[in-house]
């Protein structure tokens, strides 16, 4: 049985891959440090729930306590490593920006050096659909440059990738870079737009509505993201012998086994149909705050999912429709509303 580590288990994304991965018969464990970013008794009971599979264990311990999480790793002995744990949210980081460098750089490389350590078969570590930043050719492709971040979040995440790239080349460790486009589902995160909206219909607040709505994002349907991630693990990057023999389309690292994805759904949505989606499932209207565009934020995303389906024969492609009525059945029945 094949042990995959996983960083941020009690998280939204980090609880669906776990999931997926046990019923795939893998052996999980889990790293995760409960903060209190957002409600702890979220976190708590998704991890609650995938303790009662007996080939889950975890521990609670902050990515910047390399100690314990070392400790973890030796215990452990995994194959394969899934680095999902960061410090969340593009808007948060105008906030409180040193929570980013200490999670997603200090506690990125953290990993890294417990994957070198152990010689890991994959390391797998989550990237964003922030990282494009400002380009503006769309859809985004892996392989396009992506130098043009536009807030400390976005910013971590790339110095993320350039370490992963840097380690994959010194030490032959096999790095995925997955870039994710704005996911959405059950046991998503409170102060994600789904979750605000949803609960301010049903408790007749405001919803807060930027750029006037005239925003386009990629939703990708949580349940379709693990799945691809859990199809990535097999799709072990290989440095290849010459340049020539990368592949047109694939972002594989002349220098290095080092590789990109974005997983999306590669459909850009309107802000305002999302929400017309949103307000159909509740069978009420929003009533909308209209707001200027926030800062750091980007009006549209949009993933070129190719390379994905070439690595693993999947793409993504749950409807916004779908996804939004699997999201408000399982909030109706959380908070009993």
């Amino acid at each position: 049985m094949k042990t995959v580590l996983i960083t941020g288990t009690a998280g939204f994304i980090g609880f669906h891959l776990a999931r997926r991965l046990l019923q795939q018969g893998y052996r999980v464990v889990g790293y995760d440090g409960m903060t209190d970013y957002y409600d702890v008794r979220l976190k708590e009971r998704r991890h609650q729930m995938l303790l009662q599979n007996e080939n889950f264990s975890c521990k609670t311990g902050m990515l910047e306590d390399f100690e314990t999480l070392k400790t973890l790793c030796d215990e452990t002995r995994p194959d394969v490593i899934v680095h999902l744990a960061a410090q969340a949210g593009v808007r948060y980081s105008l906030e409180n920006p040193r929570a980013y460098i200490d999670a997603n750089i200090v506690g990125t490389f953290n990993v890294m050096e417990c994957a070198r350590e152990l010689g890991v078969e994959h390391l797998l570590m989550a990237s964003t659909s922030s990282v494009y930043g400002a380009n503006e050719e769309m859809p985004f492709v892996e392989t396009e440059k992506a130098d043009t971040q536009l807030t400390i979040y976005a910013a971590t995440k790339k110095a993320g990738e350039s370490m992963g790239h840097s380690y994959a080349h010194l030490w032959n460790l096999p790095v995925t870079m997955f870039r994710f486009f704005t996911v959405y589902g059950p046991w998503g995160r409170p102060d994600m737009a789904l979750f605000k909206f949803t609960k301010g219909i049903l408790e007749d607040t405001p919803i807060d509505i930027y750029n006037n709505g005239d925003m386009y994002r990629d939703f990708t349907y949580v349940e379709d993201l693990v799945k691809g991630i859990a199809l990535l693990i097999e799709a072990v990057p290989q440095r290849p012998e010459t340049p020539q023999d990368i592949p047109a389309g694939d972002s594989l690292s002349p220098v290095a086994p080092f590789r990109v994805v974005n997983v999306g759904n590669s459909d850009k949505v309107r802000l305002l149909d999302y929400i017309e989606a949103i307000e159909a499932e509740l069978g009420k209207p929003a009533i909308r705050n209209y707001m200027p565009m926030q800062k750091g934020d980007v009006p549209a995303t949009w993933a070129n999912a190719d390379l994905l389906k070439t690595l693993t024969g999947y793409k993504p492609q749950t409807d916004i429709r779908d996804g939004v009525a699997k999201f408000v059945q399982w909030y109706r029945d959380y908070y009993g509303v």
